[in-house]
């Protein structure tokens, strides 16, 4: 198995690209700031720990591009992996742009790479942390002239992250990716706008698996108001996510979960939460 190292001032993307399928990376311990396309299956990237290793860049939505455009949600990663079978420990991945209120998304992490796992790391930024592909259908069909195919996969993709915590605001962790959630802590920051969402899943009508928060800690920091934050929300019509024995803080909403502005996907969306708990919408657990 080959083996590499990298350092903080290495040109980290230049080593990743130069990685032979299966090596291992070793991240020493630092911060490293550029935005990183991962195009090699099987790599490991090994960090010194979340607190040790960081990643960070600080893209937005409504920043322009080099081409001229906008560089919209999908281009604002500071990581993208686009290869399958990649695993990342020990390390930290962040978009430090903040202000989405004005700013628009944040992508930290995006992943268009099936059998995905993350563990012992962590993820922040503020509006759409997480990115798990693909994306919807009506998506791929539309960004034809703005995204590269390798972001415009269609087809199943599986995502597993283990003892992560994953800090935002607003749809924080969304897409279509079947993805689940073991042991992570689920991190609400403030919002200028008052209120958020921890999930956006975007899953087609066919997919059984989607989101999965199993014994997870849904968390906040101070100054989050308490019923402020919703579980999830449908970004389409048949959004899937299952909460299953996972620690609700107080700054979760009653109702648990929201249909989507004025939208009628409270008829569709397949929500559940175990054990169950009264006053969550009606729509959640259904059969």
């Amino acid at each position: 198995m080959t083996e590499l190292y990298a350092h903080p001032g290495d040109d980290l993307q230049a080593l990743l690209d130069a990685a032979p399928t299966g090596a291992t990376v070793h991240l020493a311990a630092g911060t490293y700031r550029q935005k990183l396309l991962l195009t090699t299956p099987g790599l490991t990237l090994l960090g010194a720990g979340a607190d040790e290793t960081i990643l960070v860049w600080d893209d937005y939505a409504q920043k322009l591009h080099a081409d001229g455009r906008e560089y919209n949600t999908f281009r604002t990663w500071t990581l993208a992996v686009c290869a399958d079978g990649v695993t990342m420990r020990g390390v930290s991945v962040v978009n430090d742009a903040l202000h989405p209120e004005t700013k628009g998304q944040e992508v930290a992490l995006s992943v268009y790479g099936d059998r995905f796992l993350m563990e012992d790391c962590a993820l922040v930024s503020t509006q759409d942390t997480l990115f798990l592909g693909p994306l919807p259908r009506d998506l791929i069909a539309r960004y034809v002239d703005l995204l590269p195919p390798l972001l415009r996969v269609d087809r199943r993709l599986s995502q597993r992250f283990v003892n992560c915590r994953i800090a935002g605001t607003v749809d924080f962790i969304f897409g279509c990716g079947d993805a689940v959630f073991e042991s992570c802590e689920i991190r609400s920051l403030v919002d200028a706008r008052g209120s958020g969402y921890l999930a956006a899943p975007a899953h087609e009508c066919e997919q059984t698996e989607g989101f999965v928060f199993r014994d997870c800690a849904l968390t906040c920091e101070p100054g989050v108001a308490p019923g402020s934050i919703y579980l999830a929300r449908p970004w389409r019509d048949y959004g899937l996510a299952r909460f299953e024995n996972c620690a609700v803080g107080a700054h979760i909403a009653k109702a648990g979960f929201d249909k989507w502005n004025d939208s009628e996907r409270d008829k569709t969306a397949r929500f559940y939460e175990t054990p169950p708990v009264p006053g969550r919408v009606p729509w959640c657990n259904r059969a």
